[in-house]
């Protein structure tokens, strides 16, 4: 209504500190509210003011203030202490009052709030504020005649006052507070106390803690109140290592043993509790246990794992409805879990040389367990398991197998975080004298990695589905290239080109490029190339040709810049020729990338084609959005410094890195030619131990490089009559292990530094183009000059154009002829005709 608009209405020429007294005096709840949680900022901007003027007010306010001021002005104090806007003097005397004031309310999230506020001020607090301003007025507020929520609240404040203090203080002002709320009426008020006992042991010390706390301890485990005897447990589980051995074995084990035995009986909440710390307390009582007791643990935890599944377990259901039914059911889902969460501990428990014998069985019902929270669990468990076993690591490929078909994506993403790692332990951690144990011999994997990538596709949980296909990209290190080809790589090019979330097909596209990468078939990889060009860079949709320009930035991320000159770089800079503005767009953010792969002086004439297509858009580009974009690419293009064929000082690491892509590139078209020589000499025993042995030996060889030369790569213009037959052998056979060898730590950080360095400075050679806006160059003028660069339509079984420096091998450069511009014009001209 008017009234109340004229009511809620301020005059605008107030300053920030009047208004807000303004409001806290006469304004709404709300207004109040508002003032009350932008305290921080006025705290900011005028401290002064905002305490002499501001503070005064909000106590008035918070008298009688609501649930959501109270809440809201804890959290504004809390603000201005973290953000230290006053000194810790200025603060404990303006603002501590008042948080001790409110510390009681009838509220429980009220007064949780303000005593969070007071926590956190503890910490800061000089040792003589808090003596004067909290610990003595604590004593009083500890008493019987205080209410239960003073009396919690106390309970609290001594656990974070016990690390304030020296502990002759502790001993002579904190411990008899703590004894008597140890031993208070109210089982809430001791099962708090006794949750505080960790935190008041680690500041009174070992001897201390033995003499005062752990009597304490012991009494409160045998209390009548069961969430008593819970805290005492979790508190004693958590303070094993204070304790000495004798502390251990002749008290601690005791207690322990007897609530293993109780907690059947007992409420479900304590198994619930007990299966959560069974791992950390078979660690701390490891080296004191007998064997019968060490047997004893492990039945106890075997039989937790199966609790609720099997009739022997000694629950009867039958006389319970069902609400009762269900209800336990979740405790006893919530055991298991536990339990699954712990075996990683229990595995080093009975030691993993008897997992077969102790814990196989456990670790397949855990597995094949039917609630999801339980399989979710040890999902996320199997890389440390994996770990644990290391050569035993066979024993649990099945296990692997039946978590990838698992029907729950949830478990299926919680084995996939570690994925790779997980391969890599099954194909090389599993030391085994047996070969048949090892991955190669696991046939259901790929059927099931398959499956679970389907299965991820059909879900509408994308995330998982993007995450897997980011994981597979370890698959090169982990089955044949020939496997990948026929099972994956055309998987990856369908959902790059018909999956509707981008996330999934950029994920598609970086982990085909890495199948590419390691491909070990030249016919296999010219297909690829082929497909890439075609379907995705000359495809009809935009939408294709953007995922094109994608792979062309992982492509130069993930290849050596020769082989992106060699293969893309050509088609990449023909879509400044796009009829959509959309595609010369994010043509024109990759350009400095693009221009990163050249070395001058080998790539000038791709330097050439790269000027005239940057002055062909300044000239012919008539979308406003992108000849802006073009205007500033260009000036990020002038200053650039190109790398040059030699190395220089300060590209030394780019360079270097380079070096090495483009040496293990090399490798791989050494090692098929030398896999096809050994196919062809098959029927010569001879060679192919003469082949194993150079394996072997270079395989040594190759390990033994130093990393931190610059490793010479001659290709076809560099190499020289008189290189040695020796030193080719050796290149070829070092090629034999190269396969072997990675996604190691080595190639990994390339990669990442390859990622961060890719836009990185090179020479300035587009210089001044924006003075040539006034060239008018025509497609066909540009078409003429750049004819025998562009790379073909390519037939069923092409040769693909080699448009970069002379590196390529011996089988590429056979094919590299018969170049013919017409049917890439005609392709261009019909993408015109459909955007």
């Amino acid at each position: 209504t008017p009234e109340e608009i004229e009511r809620l209405t301020v005059d605008e020429d107030l300053s920030d500190i009047e208004r807000a007294v303004y409001l806290l005096s006469a304004g709404q709840d709300i207004q109040g509210t508002s003032v009350i949680a932008n305290l921080p900022f006025l705290m900011r901007q005028n401290p002064t003011e905002t305490l002499r003027r501001v503070l005064p007010k909000v106590r008035e306010a918070l008298h009688v203030a609501g649930v959501e001021m109270q809440l809201t002005a804890a959290v504004a104090f809390l603000t201005i202490l973290q953000e230290e806007s006053v000194s810790v003097h200025t603060y404990a005397h303006s603002f501590l009052q008042v948080i001790l004031l409110h510390l009681e309310q009838r509220d429980t999230g009220v007064s949780n709030a303000w005593l969070e506020t007071l926590l956190a001020v503890i910490e800061v607090l000089p040792k003589e504020t808090l003596r004067h301003e909290i610990l003595n007025p604590l004593v009083s507020k500890a008493q019987l005649s205080q209410t239960v929520q003073s009396r919690l609240v106390s309970c609290k404040i001594l656990g974070k006052l016990a690390n304030k203090f020296d502990a002759h203080t502790i001993k002579r002002e904190i411990l008899p507070l703590v004894k008597s709320l140890c031993q208070d009426v109210e089982y809430e008020v001791r099962s708090c106390m006794c949750r505080q006992l960790e935190n008041i042991a680690q500041g009174i010390g070992t001897e201390l803690t033995k003499n005062v706390v752990l009597p304490e301890l012991i009494e409160l485990s045998r209390d009548e109140g069961s969430s008593v005897r819970l805290a005492a447990f979790e508190t004693l589980v958590n303070l094993l290592d204070i304790f000495d051995t004798d502390d251990r074995s002749q008290t601690i084990l005791p207690l322990v043993k007897s609530f293993c035995e109780k907690s059947f009986k007992a409420d479900e909440s304590i198994l619930i509790s007990l299966s959560f710390h069974l791992g950390k307390l078979c660690h701390g009582l490891y080296g004191i246990l007998t064997p019968d007791q060490h047997l004893r643990f492990l039945e106890f935890y075997k039989k937790l794992c199966t609790l609720g599944l099997q009739q022997e377990n000694g629950h009867n259901l039958e006389n319970q409805s069902p609400p009762q039914v269900l209800e336990q059911e979740k405790k006893y889902t919530s055991v298991r879990k536990n339990c699954a969460y712990n075996f990683p501990a229990m595995i080093v428990f009975v030691d993993p040389k008897n997992f077969h014998m102790e814990l196989y069985s456990t670790f397949f019902c855990l597995c094949h367990d039917p609630e999801v929270p339980v399989r979710y669990t040890i999902a996320i468990c199997f890389y440390e398991v994996s770990k644990l076993l290391n050569s035993g690591i066979y024993l649990i490929q099945k296990e692997l197998i039946t978590l990838l078909q698992d029907e729950s994506l949830e478990v299926l993403d919680a084995l996939v975080e570690h994925l790779p790692e997980i391969l890599e332990l099954m194909s090389t951690g599993g030391e085994s004298s047996v070969q048949e144990n090892k991955l190669s011999s696991l046939p259901d994997l790929i059927p099931a990695l398959t499956a679970a990538e389907q299965r991820a596709a059909a879900s509408l949980k994308w995330r998982t589905h993007e995450k897997l296909l980011q994981k597979y990209a370890c698959l090169p290190q982990i089955i044949s290239s020939d496997q990948i080809y026929y099972r994956f790589l055309q998987r990856m090019f369908t959902i790059m080109m018909t999956n509707n979330v981008l996330p999934v097909q950029k994920a598609a596209s970086r982990t085909l490029c890495v199948f590419l990468r390691y491909n070990r078939k030249q016919e296999q990889r010219h297909e690829v190339i082929q497909k890439l060009i075609e379907q995705l860079g000359q495809g009809k949709s935009y939408w294709n040709r953007l995922r094109f320009l994608d792979t062309c930035e992982f492509i130069i991320e993930i290849f050596s810049k020769s082989f992106f000159c060699k293969y893309f770089f050509l088609p990449a800079i023909e879509l400044t020729h796009d009829p959509v503005a959309n595609v010369r767009m994010k043509l024109c953010y990759l350009l400095p990338k693009v221009k990163s792969t050249l070395k001058i002086p080998a790539d000038k004439h791709l330097l050439q084609q790269l000027e005239m297509c940057v002055r062909k858009l300044l000239c012919q580009e008539k979308d406003k959005d992108v000849l802006a974009i073009v205007k500033r690419t260009v000036l990020e293009l002038d200053r650039m410094e190109m790398s040059m064929d030699a190395f220089q000082k300060k590209f030394y690491e780019k360079d270097l890195l380079d070096q090495e892509k483009e040496r293990e590139e090399l490798l791989l078209l050494e090692m098929e030619q030398l896999e096809k020589e050994k196919q062809q000499n098959d029927g010569r025993p001879l060679s192919d131990k003469i082949f194993d042995k150079k394996r072997r030996d270079t395989k040594t060889l190759t390990q033994s490089l130093p990393k931190s030369i610059p490793i010479s790569v001659p290709g076809p213009s560099s190499s020289t009559p008189s290189t040695s037959k020796e030193i080719k052998k050796s290149k070829l056979i070092r090629s034999q292990s190269f396969n072997n060898q990675a996604f190691h730590a080595k190639y990994g950080n390339l990669e990442k530094s390859a990622s961060k360095s890719s836009t990185a400075a090179y020479a300035p050679s587009v210089s001044g183009l924006a003075k040539t806006a006034v060239l008018s160059l025509s497609d066909d003028s540009f078409r003429a000059r750049s004819a025998s660069n562009v790379p073909p339509s390519y037939s069923p079984n092409p040769a693909l154009p080699s448009t970069s420096r002379g590196t390529s091998s011996t089988a590429d450069s056979k094919n590299s002829g018969n170049k013919d511009p017409q049917p890439r014009k005609a392709m261009s001209k019909s993408r015109k005709s459909n955007p």
